[in-house]
């Protein structure tokens, strides 16, 4: 699928990946902090979606 990007596209998908991959990492450090229930849910159901953004984008920059 690379093939078929501009290098922009390329670039901007590579900013995407960075932003995803810190949000991962925030979620993950705040979901073991969080003493409320309701947060953590939210927190796991984020982890969840986040990791399949990153496989997608990863996808496409394979």
């Amino acid at each position: 699928m690379r093939a078929n990007l501009g290098v922009h596209e390329t670039v901007e998908l590579h900013e995407l990946l960075v932003f995803k991959n810190t949000c991962l990492t925030k979620a993950n450090t705040l979901s073991g902090l969080a003493q409320d229930e309701a947060l953590k849910t939210i927190l796991d159901a984020d982890l969840t979606a986040t990791k399949k953004e990153v496989q997608d984008i990863q996808g496409f920059l394979s």
